[in-house]
């Protein structure tokens, strides 16, 4: 604002001046000043960091400055998020925590330097599949989705790769992403006070330095038997695409099929489970996977029921006799 009124004064000045010389005035007389810079307190700086903590405070005609590297609106009731937010593509951390946003868009995803996302306490349903396939992939180190209505998250969620921290407290959930052991570079998962009573198979791949699971009906599951003798022609090519990772897509098979093949498992053998598998639930010491583990429920125990799959019944006995060996001893 000071660079803006030194100028506009400068400019009437020079205005004026020529207006006197244009009319042959001695020229001792214009009203001239010597040129110098401006200073650099006078300069305004690009606005890099907002917060808007209130719905009075909240911008209704002015846009949001394009500069911002970090924007947060909080308790401002926002029932959806503000186009205007998503036209900043130099936001590196967006905090819409404690609004009642119902559903993400997908246009959230060309926010392609978005390093954080918090949505803590809103009224979120889903977390779309889109985003999943966004630039999101490559950016989005750090997402809360705590205290919000989620059941379930995307097959394609495991896609975010970047994700070093992940916040699911207090949702709906029934499971966790199936995937979720290819999130190499996550470091630390909350996901307690949900309705999980088991962990995906690929749960045993992560490594964390602090886990918490804690508030969750965790139960052993019963044993599920999907095998058909022989295996039917799709589940053995099911299975080869799945073990030879032949690309795929609703353009080359039915939709109903890459769902399948998504969820697809690993037995322990190696070979991939589709849509024919014996399915069970082992006990999982977490400390396998995390320098720190929350306490899993108020007995002290640090287990819970982890997947796991089958492709052939030779490997489920083998598998039994192993567990009945180690009883043993």
């Amino acid at each position: 604002c000071l660079f803006r009124f030194y100028f506009t004064d400068s400019l009437k000045s020079f205005l004026s001046a020529a207006r006197l010389a244009h009319r042959g005035s001695d020229t001792d007389s214009l009203p001239l000043s010597s040129l110098g810079p401006a200073r650099a307190r006078d300069v305004e700086k690009p606005k890099k960091k907002l917060s808007i903590l209130s719905k009075k405070d909240y911008p209704l005609t002015s846009s949001f400055p394009h500069s911002l590297e970090q924007l947060q609106v909080s308790y401002c009731r926002l029932t959806r998020v503000d186009l205007r937010m998503l036209s900043l593509r130099a936001l590196r951390r967006l905090d819409l925590s404690n609004n009642h946003i119902k559903k993400l868009p997908s246009t959230i995803g060309d926010l392609s330097c978005l390093a954080e996302l918090i949505l803590h306490n809103n009224h979120l349903e889903s977390f779309s599949d889109g985003l999943c396939s966004s630039t999101l992939q490559t950016s989005l180190q750090h997402l809360d989705l705590s205290q919000n209505q989620l059941q379930v998250l995307p097959a394609r969620f495991c896609q975010l790769q970047q994700l070093v921290n992940l916040k699911l407290d207090q949702n709906k959930l029934l499971r966790l992403p199936f995937h979720i052991g290819r999130l190499s570079k996550l470091r630390f998962l909350s996901a307690a006070h949900n309705q999980l009573t088991v962990l995906p198979a690929s749960f045993r791949k992560l490594c964390l330095e602090n886990l918490d699971l804690f508030g969750n009906p965790f139960a052993q599951a019963n044993h599920t038997i999907r095998l058909t003798f022989p295996l039917r022609l799709q589940e053995l090519a099911s299975r080869a695409v799945v073990e030879l990772r032949i690309p795929h897509g609703p353009h080359s098979v039915p939709l109903h099929l890459c769902h399948q093949l998504d969820f697809s498992q690993a037995c322990d053998c190696g070979r991939a489970c589709v849509d024919s598998y014996i399915q069970t639930a082992v006990s999982f010491n977490l400390h396998l996977v995390s320098h720190t583990v929350v306490l899993v429920d108020n007995m002290g125990g640090t287990e819970a029921p982890v997947q796991k799959h089958f492709c052939s019944l030779m490997c489920y006995c083998e598998f039994m006799d192993g567990c009945v060996q180690r009883d043993l001893r």
